[in-house]
């Protein structure tokens, strides 16, 4: 079982994981789902209650960044990248930090991603959207010194557990519906137990992993074939072969890289389910 648990969880898996997860695509999985993302620009405006200072030519090159789409990643990096080095007292740091992490993101510079993402909720703690999105990746691209990866998974844990305690605590803001506004904190809730679940189940505690990968896929409007192959081979460690079974098939009826593991996935839990004891779950 370990062996199976190393060839495909493991470092040389990792950017089939990315790849399945759409990590490396511009189009990312959060694009065009609803979103929490607080209104920073208004937040951004006061410093300590007082408007900060601002000039036409810092106010210029904060909309050229903003105006910039989705179309060209590398570009618009460079906007955010520019601004943060020639104004970093600006009051737009913090939007400018959160919506770069999400630039890189899509663009899949990961390690990028992280480092900026660190630097958003050190500014804005209460970023969920930050937040639950190192919490769900970091797990996902951890290094191969046992030593550090042990340090990012405790990071990543901090990140995906403050997400799952600030989410239920947001207001409403104005602008989305109630169904909306619902719809946007599950997407968060998703992504952090989706992290947890991940965390849990590279410390080998399979059945933790279960229990907040199964939320992950409950409240994911947009399955991850990710979550169901991880929780296909979490309930696999834990005996669960039936259980296995309903994860890898759900996985290999999502287009995607990871079709083929899953298909082997399920044929494996078969043969484990007629050769092996189940465990009680």
């Amino acid at each position: 079982m370990k062996a199976r648990y190393m060839a495909w969880i493991g470092a040389g898996a990792l950017l089939l994981l990315l790849g399945a997860a759409g990590f490396c695509a511009p189009a990312a999985q959060g694009q065009d789902k609803p979103s929490l993302q607080k209104d920073k620009d208004k937040d951004a405006k006061k410093e300590g209650g007082v408007p900060a200072p601002v000039n036409k030519e810092e106010e210029a090159a904060y909309k050229a960044y903003d105006a910039a789409g989705p179309g060209d990643l590398a570009a618009k990096a460079k906007l955010g990248e520019d601004f943060l080095q020639k104004y970093p007292e600006s009051r737009y740091r913090p939007l400018v930090f959160s919506t770069l992490t999400m630039t890189y993101y899509n663009a899949g510079q990961i390690q990028k991603m992280v480092e900026t993402g660190a630097k958003d909720v050190e500014l804005t703690p209460t970023d969920v959207n930050i937040l639950a999105l190192l919490g769900q990746i970091m797990p996902r691209v951890l290094s191969r010194d046992p030593a550090e990866a042990g340090k990012q998974l405790t990071l990543a844990e901090g990140y995906a557990k403050r997400a799952v305690e600030l989410t239920p605590t947001i207001p409403k803001p104005p602008a989305l519906t109630d169904e909306g506004f619902a719809a946007a904190k599950n997407v968060v809730l998703a992504m952090a137990h989706s992290g947890l679940g991940l965390i849990n189940f590279k410390r080998q505690k399979f059945s933790e992993a279960i229990t907040e990968l199964e939320l992950a896929v409950k409240l994911d409007a947009q399955p991850d074939p990710v979550n169901f192959f991880l929780l296909g081979l979490a309930n696999e460690n834990a005996s669960h072969f039936d259980d296995a079974v309903t994860a890898f098939t759900k996985c290999a009826a999502i287009p995607g890289q990871l079709q083929a593991n899953c298909k082997a996935g399920i044929a494996d839990a078969k043969k484990k389910a007629e050769t092996e004891l189940s465990a009680p779950k």
